[in-house]
């Protein structure tokens, strides 16, 4: 007998859809399965969505820090997320810690890690290149193989204070030692400038906070993408939002899509600060941003299903197939108002809102007041 039968629901682009779950895993699925026997049934009654469980790929959720820190739990299932991506919060001194805390978590975790061995203890993480240190990041990726999926370098003045671009030459030397894995850069105020971090930046790599509104940005005096922003996109480097307090504008991102300068990923960038007081707040917050700008849904679900799996190689999430994990996250679109709020404190109105009612990780579903 299936464990779990979602009846009765529909895909982001309006197909019937149903979903059997057994033992942590999808083993059916089809526009209707009939005849199916289950020992827990939810009628969505074809007014839900079904998408494949959401994962925001740039978190901030190492709870032991002071500056950058959440619970995974916060970020995670109660906001329909079912897998969340630490971005470069630990590195080689106290990612084991993190490692062990987040066991016993009900949202799935996965980590960067900082190519700082002290990860963001403080906002100069890599303003001293004696904190680079590669051996000790072969090692962790050693004892961590499935936590482990990607190196973070934060490429801001602030962070790297007089080393430019230097930590980034280190991350993608470590990147190449250690079987590739993918390599996420934060971009913000220079030095250095965006295009020389661009400049080093390889087909898989991830620039996020791509679309904030400052003046080391995609956009040029013009106000047009810059050439060299179409030469990365063109050649492969993958464009993420990275919202987060300071790092998403909404003309920035308007002027990209009507470029066509699309996102492949939506993250939050999210921590406590930023979920607690604005302007992240939750992924679906996110999403209500991105299709008040004029994105569907049916372009924006794969930015926070299928693209983050393929880019960090999470091969058994991302999609509603057989044999895939059973990460599902249930939602609804209603009418209502809200006031959403970008990085640089602009206002925009919209009525569209973007309501996840349930969160199944491993098929352990969780019901949510929405």
């Amino acid at each position: 007998m299936t464990d779990l039968y979602l009846k009765n629901g529909r895909t982001v682009d309006g197909a019937p859809i149903e979903l059997g779950i057994t033992g942590g895993q999808i083993t059916a699925v089809g526009p209707k399965l009939n005849g199916l026997q289950a020992a827990e049934t939810i009628d969505l009654n074809g007014d839900h969505y079904v998408s494949a469980g959401w994962i925001d790929d740039h978190t901030h959720c190492y709870e032991k820090l002071t500056l950058y820190y959440d619970d995974p739990d916060l970020d995670g299932v109660p906001t329909g997320v079912t897998t969340v991506i630490d971005a470069g919060s630990t590195g080689a001194d106290n990612i084991g810690d993190f490692y062990r805390i987040t066991r016993d978590k009900r949202t799935n975790v996965y980590a960067m890690i900082n190519v700082s061995k002290t990860g963001i203890l403080a906002q100069d993480e890599l303003g001293d290149m004696n904190r680079i240190q590669d051996d000790l990041i072969t090692q962790a990726l050693a004892d961590y193989p499935d936590f482990i999926v990607g190196f973070k370098v934060r490429e801001s003045h602030s962070v790297v204070i007089d080393n430019d671009v230097l930590p980034l030459i280190a991350g993608k030397r470590i990147q190449k030692a250690n079987g590739d894995l993918p390599l996420m850069v934060h971009v913000g105020a220079n030095p250095p400038a965006l295009k020389d971090v661009l400049d080093l930046l390889e087909p898989g790599d991830i620039l996020t906070h791509a679309y904030n509104g400052k003046p080391n940005g995609i956009i040029d005096q013009e106000g047009n993408i810059a050439n060299f922003v179409w030469a990365a996109y063109n050649r492969g480097v993958i464009f993420d939002v990275g919202h987060g307090t300071d790092s998403f504008n909404f003309k920035t991102m308007a002027i990209a899509k009507y470029a066509g300068l699309d996102p492949f990923s939506l993250s939050t960038d999210i921590y406590h600060t930023n979920r607690e007081n604005g302007p992240v707040v939750d992924m679906a917050t996110c999403i209500e941003k991105m299709l008040l700008l004029g994105y569907t849904l049916p372009e924006v679900i794969p930015m926070i299903t299928s693209a983050p799996a393929r880019n960090f190689r999470l091969a058994q999430k991302g999609s509603l197939a057989v044999g895939q994990d059973a990460d599902v996250t249930i939602f609804q679109v209603r009418q209502g108002h809200k006031t959403l709020t970008d990085s640089n404190h602009n206002d925009r109105e919209t009525d569209t809102l973007v309501v996840p009612t349930h969160t199944i990780v491993a098929g352990t579903v969780y019901t949510l007041e929405g």
